[in-house]
């Protein structure tokens, strides 16, 4: 067959397949199109789950009649001119086809009005970009646009729409997402002539609280740190809720980048790392988080419907995200007013090779094999322990806390009673404190530990038979350049040919492991994320074990002193509100609380 053109509907509906997938796909992109023209107010009218009319309404700063036509056409757009506009794109939208890939798989009318017009013009399309015929109409100030019968040119398309019900549930996931983005505007959300959801504009930090609030629930905002935190031209902003309050699912995780919703593996990744010490297992974090950076650092133009981005100092974007949450949830103490705000320095500072690589997004089925070389028995038992003697089993309770010490100044209390030998009673200011003496003595230990590993030279054990890895040249020369990576953290692994490393020694506290695996994975992760902290975690793995033992067993009866040391040890420890398995090691009743339990007041 003779090349030929494809006509104008049939390119359009190609490319709505990449940017109209489903209902919520439309109204993504004409709410986006609202925030861009400056509205203050967007009324979401939805019938049939987006099928059969989809209609938004906003009150900002209209289209020219002149332009009703352009505004229809694809590649047509007033937000860029030249690529330099492309490389610093501030808007929401700006491919210029959203329009007009809509109207050629749905029956699609524009109505708008810009301010100093008599009236509002009206325009019906098909997606043929042609035969424009506006009318006037009395629209008010704003842009309305309709989209009636979704798919219904393209049945095979419409067959693959949902229910009713759940296209609507992606349509209110969507707008409710979309509303956290942007507190300045107002939200009306109607489905079948039924109001489901009104949002007024919220001004103020406790209005954008209480919006917060009214999406992820007020349990969300009761149990969350608030961030402040810039370095590096990077600001990131927000909730994020503390380890104890996670979620089975990964369905209240809100990342906004200059006030886009995206997904983003290097985001995720970050978060992942940031959480990995205090989350229990299978749980997942919950966070309302904005990043804001200077437009050219980051390319939005990465995906057809803006769901992702591609961030031009990768590197520096995951350091500053990890550091920002790694700090907020570390710097968390009984008592404190949860709110940080961090300012770092201009220049990020140049996080140590052992405590910051961050970890794989994926973590491998990695199954510890012990090494099949014969590992010569140097000191291994000697510096377990050595390790484990840093904080022997009572180790925090060499000191008494003077009991005539105002309680204020003590924010989980003072010790009462040992309950069953396992849990603290401990009376505060406002109320009492039940503390897992066992669990909250366990976090102690482990970050003493950790701080103890990373502060000092790490351990290391020569093999009596060197380790022949065999890898790609690409990761001989990584190996090659990350030498003093490997070293820092106990491994000596040298280059011997263009494909071949040689293992010589390795941590003692990673004796028992698949090192040659570990290598490998390590290698991987730094060629995908550009770091890794696969050897720190396997470390921090047998150093929470040492931890768990050398913590304060159950039915060990504890004295008032030891208690009260273990308390100030809590307070003065970062993440001591969960143990080293993410659950959490003290709860509190206030006042308040025991008077309901009595009907006291009542």
């Amino acid at each position: 067959m003779r090349i030929h053109s494809l006509p104008t509907q049939l390119v359009n509906q190609i490319a709505a397949g990449e940017v109209v997938e489903r209902p919520a796909s439309v109204v993504k992109e004409l709410v986006e199109n609202c925030f861009d023209a400056g509205a203050g107010q967007i009324v979401i009218d939805i019938e049939q789950g987006g099928a059969r009319l989809i209609k938004i309404r906003d009150d900002g700063c209209g289209i020219d009649k002149e332009d009703l036509p352009l505004a229809l056409s694809r590649h047509a757009t007033s937000k860029i001119a030249t690529l330099k506009d492309l490389e610093q794109v501030a808007s929401m939208g700006f491919r210029g086809e959203a329009l007009a890939s809509t109207s050629s798989v749905a029956r699609l009318t524009l109505i708008s009005r810009v301010p100093d017009a008599e009236c509002a013009w009206r325009v019906n399309a098909d997606g043929s970009e042609q035969n424009f015929d506006p009318q006037p109409d009395p629209h008010p100030k704003g842009t309305t646009v309709e989209v009636r019968d979704l798919f219904y040119n393209t049945p095979a398309r419409r067959k693959f729409l949902k229910a009713e019900k759940t296209e609507f549930t992606h349509i209110e996931t969507l707008i409710k997402r979309m509303a956290l983005s942007r507190f300045d505007i107002g939200f009306t959300l109607t489905h079948n002539q039924k109001e489901v959801l009104k949002l007024r504009p919220a001004l103020t930090s406790d209005e954008q609280a209480q919006r917060v609030a009214g999406i992820c629930g007020s349990a969300f905002i009761d149990s969350s740190v608030s961030i402040g935190f810039a370095a590096s031209g990077l600001q990131l902003s927000g909730w994020v809720g503390l380890p104890t309050f996670s979620r089975s699912q990964q369905d209240m995780q809100f990342f906004y980048v200059n006030g886009r919703l995206i997904r983003d593996k290097l985001v995720a990744h970050a978060v992942k790392q940031a959480f990995q010490d205090v989350l229990f297992h299978g749980r997942h974090p919950v966070f309302v988080l904005y990043l804001t950076l200077d437009p050219t650092l980051v390319d939005v133009n990465a995906h057809p419907a803006k769901l992702e981005v591609r961030f031009r100092e990768g590197r520096l974007v995951h350091d500053f995200l990890f550091s920002a949450l790694h700090r907020s949830l570390a710097e968390v103490r009984p008592g404190q007013v949860q709110h940080l705000d961090i300012q770092q320095p201009a220049v990020m500072p140049e996080h140590s090779a052992a405590a910051q690589r961050p970890a794989s997004l994926y973590e491998p089925s990695y199954q510890a094999r012990p090494v099949q070389q014969t590992i010569l028995p140097l000191r291994v038992e000697e510096d377990i322990q050595a390790y484990a003697s840093l904080y022997p089993k009572t180790a925090s309770v060499q000191y008494a806390t003077p009991p005539n010490q105002h309680l204020e100044d003590q924010p989980l209390g003072n010790a009462i009673a040992h309950l069953h030998n396992i849990f603290i009673l401990a009376e505060t200011k406002t109320g009492i404190i039940l503390v897992d003496a066992h669990a909250a003595h366990e976090r102690v230990t482990y970050e003493r530990l950790k701080q103890q590993h990373q502060q000092g030279k790490v351990p290391s054990q020569p093999l009596l038979l060197p380790i022949k890895i065999r890898v790609s040249a690409q990761e001989a020369d990584l190996a090659e350049q990350e030498h003093e990576f490997f070293n820092e953290l106990g491994f000596e692994l040298n280059r011997t040919g263009p494909e071949t490393l040689v293992l010589r020694s390795i941590p003692v506290l990673l004796a028992d492991h698949d090192t040659e695996t570990l290598i490998r994975d390590v290698l991987a992760d730094i060629l995908e994320h550009g770091s890794s902290q696969r050897i720190q975690d396997r470390a921090n793995e047998i150093l929470a074990t040492v931890a768990c033992h050398g913590a304060v067993r159950a039915n060990r009866r504890l004295t008032i002193d030891e208690m009260n040391a273990l308390l100030r040890d809590m307070e003065q420890t970062d993440r001591a509100g969960q143990c080293n398995h993410g659950r959490p090691t003290w709860v509190a009743l206030s006042t308040q609380e025991l008077d309901k339990f009595f009907l006291r007041g009542q």
